[in-house]
């Protein structure tokens, strides 16, 4: 009987296979099929390539072969897929090795090279002190603008051009990841054309390393920021292939479902391959809580769904959902759904209860029979709610606003059941300190309110989130000490994992339910999130609700989403504010970077909002008025969104509403206020009306004096909504605004070019 074998594919393969037409994707999912089955299959014509211990090749049809690396006896990974001439021809192109700092495989084409280089490395021995060196942004590689002053490549310097990366020696660069092969061409790129060229075939880690470099990073932040993340946990034996295949750093497909998909046509590579630092928060065994940070694009969303895959495929055999995944936006669910379902199938899906955090809350009052005819109300109308009350019953010695926060931040978010309960609370960024006296008042004030609300029939989703967390937490103090399912079945906690994505959107009561919801121990809690795109007023800290997080916290710093240029551009938004962690400590995006590259974003200012919306005409108009759904116009208030969208349909471009579910229709420019841009991604996007009084809001100004800290929140908040409003644009970003520009946009942003 013959032997089956393992055949994976390489990440890098997976692009060859897509620029094949749909005749040649269907050979190779046959051939590895067979191949896996059977390799000895005379059909295949499996033979060792000359000059090489480990590269094979194997007949996929007429025309292509699949290139292989041999890894154990009965063990393969195909990495490429080549015309039959070109597996024959120019074989010593090809280098294969264990990358000394992620463990992980590297195949690379060293064609545009030549032979030269076959077989340059430094000794794995070797152990050369890394001295200090300047960053590459301190050599004259750049012009005014950021852009290369000249296009010099790999062969090809630019007379009298200094190479790029001269100021790091051999051994840095291998230090930092960089693939050894490919280290002379490195020397001889003297220009952004030909490194990008390289990075376009290059290893990711040398990738991201080289750009990191020559965008000016220093060594210690690259080897801090890029290099460790991705660094191996054991010592590299650079000739245990049996290991390297299964690290994470070699990204590979081990099953046919790539080839499944990409025969339907329905394939994207976050379903199949994982950069290394998102694999290895995927697949690891955490002892309690864990969070994810990282800026917009990095990949959280996706490494939070393939965590619930990975738990899942962890669960005995059953028909229940033990797997919560949730979220705080109802759009967001309904994708994170969706994309779910691309992951890994309805059978998948069926084990996991996927609902957003409010609706969560409600099932759970619903099942108490809570709150039974009662109307809820949004949180936005609250502070409304409050200034009613306050009017009618002739109570004067309070603004509504702050106790509209009070109450939905520290007595509801924090489930306080008695007075005594906050008096003792601690009130996390809410400024002002409060005596014992107003604490006083300010409970009774609200048990007033709460009954006022209650005798109209209505109540708030704030409301409904603490009813909920008190429902769970006498739930798991009852079943205290009971084994996991009773003999009713009665299960003592509803899940065993719980995965939560945008985790800094979510309010304390929110918290407080979940933690009740799940049994505290191993692998309980997964967190994805970034307070910097904190658009909601919650501030929490983890460890105070019962969620400890220390020393099980990670970033991710690669953006997969926008280009470098746009990305600066945001950054810069972002400077001067300093962000928290979700648990009492500071956050910052030090690492975080983009791949990707593009035009500058355009920054343009108009004497009026009329001749402001003429800017949004003129550039959908520079675009080709594209009405596929690709560009978005983002607004700070829905009264400027209506605009926006009258003088779009004057103009006879569809205008399609972005609402409170997402957009309303797939085609059209979707135009919303930046509320409404959480979760979503344009290739092309404007930004109007980023003027100062409307971001930040010229309301939040009172509170300068008389609530300093308050202040600072809410305009960190504003900023936060701007940062998340930029960061949608893939590819082109423009941002406009009339009158004085938004303080958010620095000096190095604004180029007035008022209309005439």
């Amino acid at each position: 009987m013959a032997k089956a074998a393992t055949l994976r594919m390489l990440d890098r393969a997976d692009k060859e296979v897509m620029k094949l037409s749909r005749a040649e994707i269907g050979a190779v999912y046959e051939f590895m099929h067979k191949f896996r089955h059977n390799p000895g299959n005379p059909g295949l014509r499996l033979k060792q390539l000359s000059g090489s211990s480990r590269l094979w090749s194997a007949r996929i049809n007429q025309d292509h072969r699949a290139l292989l690396l041999h890894i154990t006896e009965h063990d393969y990974l195909l990495v490429a897929i080549r015309h039959r001439k070109d597996v024959y021809e120019n074989l010593d192109r090809y280098s294969y090795r264990i990358n000394r700092v992620t463990g992980g495989i590297e195949v690379i084409d060293l064609e545009p090279v030549g032979d030269s280089i076959v077989g340059r490395v430094i000794s794995p021995d070797s152990s050369v002190a890394v001295p200090e060196v300047a960053p590459v942004g301190a050599l004259p590689a750049s012009g005014p603008q950021g852009e290369a002053s000249h296009d010099g490549g790999a062969g090809d310097p630019a007379a009298g051009a200094v190479p790029l990366f001269e100021r790091f020696t051999d051994t840095q660069l291998v230090d930092l990841g960089v693939a050894e092969p490919l280290l002379p061409q490195i020397r001889d790129l003297t220009g952004e054309t030909g490194l990008l060229e390289l990075a376009e075939r290059a290893p990711q880690l040398t990738t991201d390393v080289l750009l990191s470099l020559h965008d000016g990073k220093s060594y210690d932040h690259v080897r801090t920021h890029i290099t460790e993340p991705v660094r191996a946990e054991e010592v590299v034996d650079p000739d245990d292939y049996r290991r390297a295949v299964e690290r994470p750093a070699t990204q590979v497909s081990s099953d046919d479902e790539a080839l499944q998909a990409m025969l339907a046509e329905s394939f994207d590579r976050w379903q199949i391959f994982l950069h290394p630092t998102q694999r290895r928060l995927v697949e690891k065994q955490y002892k309690g809580p864990t969070r994810v940070g990282g800026g917009p694009g990095t990949g959280k969303t996706i490494v939070a769904l393939h965590r619930v895959a990975y738990l899942v495929r962890k669960l005995p055999p059953g028909a229940d959902k033990p797997v919560l995944l949730t979220t705080f936006n109802r759009n967001l669910a309904a994708d994170l759904r969706t994309r779910l379902i691309a992951l890994g199938g309805q059978e998948l899906v069926s084990r996991v209860d996927i609902v957003n955090i409010d609706r969560l809350a409600s099932r759970v009052v619903a099942e108490a029979k809570a709150g039974t005819g009662k109307r809820i109300v949004d949180d936005s109308a609250v502070p409304d709610l409050w200034q009613q009350y306050l009017l009618e019953t002739g109570e004067s010695g309070w603004d509504a606003e702050f106790l509209a926060a009070e109450w939905a931040q520290v007595i509801l978010g924090q489930v306080l059941g008695s007075r005594t309960d906050y008096f003792n609370a601690r009130r996390p960024g809410r400024g002002r300190s409060l005596s014992r006296v107003e604490r006083d008042q300010i409970w009774r004030l609200t048990e007033r309110f709460t009954k006022w609300l209650d005798d109209q029939g209505r109540w708030t989703w704030r409301q409904v989130a603490e009813r909920a967390a008190r429902l769970e937490m006498d739930r798991a103090e009852r079943s205290a000490g009971l084994p996991p399912e009773d003999s009713g079945g009665f299960l003592r906690h509803r899940y065993r994992h719980i995965v939560v994505d945008e985790a800094q959107d979510l309010s304390a009561a929110h918290w407080k339910m979940l933690r009740a919801m799940v049994a505290a121990g191993p692998d309980d809690l997964f967190l994805t999130g970034d307070t910097h795109q904190r658009i909601y007023d919650n501030h929490v800290t983890l460890s105070s609700l019962g969620i400890n997080i220390r020393g099980r916290s990670a970033r991710l710093t690669l953006s997969y989403r926008t280009t470098r240029q746009i990305l600066a551009a945001a950054l810069e938004i972002m400077s001067g504010e300093t962000y928290d962690d979700l648990d009492g400590g500071a956050e910052d995006l030090a690492g975080y970077r983009s791949l990707l590259r593009g035009g500058l974003p355009t920054f343009r200012s108009a004497a009026s909002w009329h001749q402001e919306r003429e800017l949004v005409i003129d550039r959908l108009t520079a675009w080709g008025r594209p009405a596929d759904g690709s560009v978005a116009v983002a607004v700070p208030t829905r009264e400027l969104a209506a605009e926006v969208a009258g003088r779009l349909e004057a103009e006879g471009i569809l205008a399609v509403e972005i609402g409170p579910d997402g957009p309303k229709r797939p085609d059209g420019v979707h135009v919303g206020t930046m509320h409404r841009f959480k979760g979503l991604e344009y290739q092309r996007v404007i930004i109007a009306g980023v003027s100062d009084g409307l971001v930040p809001r010229q309301m939040i100004g009172r509170y300068r004096e008389t609530d300093p800290r308050r202040h600072q929140r809410e305009r960190q908040r504003d900023r936060s909504l701007l940062f998340v409003a930029a960061t949608r644009a893939r590819d082109e970003l423009a941002v406009f605004w009339h009158g004085t520009p938004s303080p958010f946009l620095t000096g190095r942003l604004v180029q007035t070019h008022p209309i005439e």
